[in-house]
């Protein structure tokens, strides 16, 4: 099974992985995808060991890094973030909102002396611009971004390292800003995606797609759970599919087992878009937490970045309070994640996943060539 943008990439398959987990992206780049490390939750410190243990543990494979420099947020017209006051622009009543909602739930204070995640993470172009001179040091193939088109020097500077950029998109007027931008690879993220998506979904929004940016190749991402589905996906003109809740719970995930655990009991209705993790609509697993910003006595979500600010101490907190696994300490714990999570009934290598979606992918096309009367011979 391959298509042209395996040969552009040297990879077996057109299976592409997106995941915060080293452990992942290497064993899916190993198995003849392409594994692609979110960098958005590290800093460039942070970035930089992890890419060097994925060049001494990926075989030699190709793999990519995925870094978002959004199109629009809060400050992004005053230049550099760090001369703005960020924090004194969060309301005193979302701050007793959390703190409430944290103490309702029992969720304990951070350890003495231990900090909270970044504050900003990569929510910014500055951000992304770090995360990009740290990921271009290394042998990546394929540099990804999501919420907006690079930034042209971005763009030109991965191409004169021999690098491909691929950014995501949820819309047709997207898809065309970003070929326009000299993407190589556009990536259609339909409604039912995890994480940043839009309102169309996969099935209308991949074929339009295909339409408006052709010959440029597109990845179909969202809802794409199964043998099945990244047949139909190839069906639909894409070139091959971007998955990332696929790999949440499989064995090299680093999620924490009460995580791994609700998502395996998770179903597809068990998702909700919201704004509560960074201000733009994102899905995620619905939770106590998402549904206590959706509800009545929620103050609503602030802007990008000031939401991840807002929140990303009393997430951590929350993270670390589920692996104690006392009773009801996980209500509050969730993840981005597409409506595929129904899928998802065990954990299993990610080798196995990818193996699933291969011969689950060549069964569907044989199965279509028996129902229409084809054969080798026709």
């Amino acid at each position: 099974m391959k298509t042209p943008i395996c040969e552009k990439l040297g990879i077996e398959y057109p299976i592409f992985a997106f995941s915060h987990c080293r452990d992942v992206v290497a064993a899916v780049s190993k198995a003849g995808g392409l594994g692609v490390l979110g960098a958005v939750a590290f800093s460039p410190e942070e970035l930089e060991r992890e890419l060097v243990w994925i060049d001494e543990h990926v075989d030699g494979k190709p793999y990519g890094v995925d870094t978002v420099m959004p199109a629009a947020y809060l400050g992004k017209d005053q230049g550099d973030l760090g001369k703005i006051d960020l924090q004194a622009m969060i309301p005193d009543e979302h701050k007793e909102f959390i703190k409430g909602l944290l103490e309702r739930y029992g969720v304990p204070e951070l350890p003495a002396g231990q900090n909270a995640w970044e504050s900003l993470l990569g929510w910014s172009v500055s951000a992304g611009r770090a995360h990009v001179e740290i990921a271009m040091k290394h042998p990546i193939k394929l540099l990804a971004n999501a919420l907006g088109p690079p930034p042209e020097d971005v763009v030109e500077r991965a191409h004169s390292a021999g690098v491909l950029v691929a950014a995501l998109c949820g819309s047709v007027d997207q898809a065309v800003k970003q070929k326009e931008a000299g993407v190589d690879i556009v990536v259609a993220s339909g409604y039912e995606a995890g994480g940043h998506t839009g309102d169309i979904s996969s099935l209308v929004l991949v074929p339009q797609v295909v339409d408006a940016v052709a010959p440029t190749p597109v990845l179909a991402a969202g809802g794409i759970g199964s043998g099945r589905q990244m047949a139909a996906a190839l069906v639909l003109g894409a070139s091959g599919v971007w998955t990332g809740s696929l790999w949440l719970a499989t064995a090299e995930s680093d999620c924490v087992p009460a995580l791994k655990e609700k998502l395996i009991a998770a179903t597809s209705r068990d998702t909700v878009r919201s704004k509560c993790i960074s201000g733009k609509p994102a899905r995620q697993l619905k939770t106590a937490w998402t549904d206590a910003w959706d509800g009545a006595d929620s103050p609503g979500t602030l802007p990008m970045p000031l939401q991840w600010m807002a929140t990303s101490e009393a997430l951590t907190r929350i993270y670390q309070h589920a692996q104690t696994r006392k009773p009801g300490s996980a209500q509050l714990l969730g993840t981005p994640v597409g409506q595929i999570v129904g899928q998802i009934s065990q954990m299993k290598p990610a080798r196995e996943v990818v193996r699933e979606l291969v011969e689950g992918s060549l069964d569907a096309v044989e199965r279509a060539s028996q129902i229409l009367g084809l054969s080798d011979a026709d």
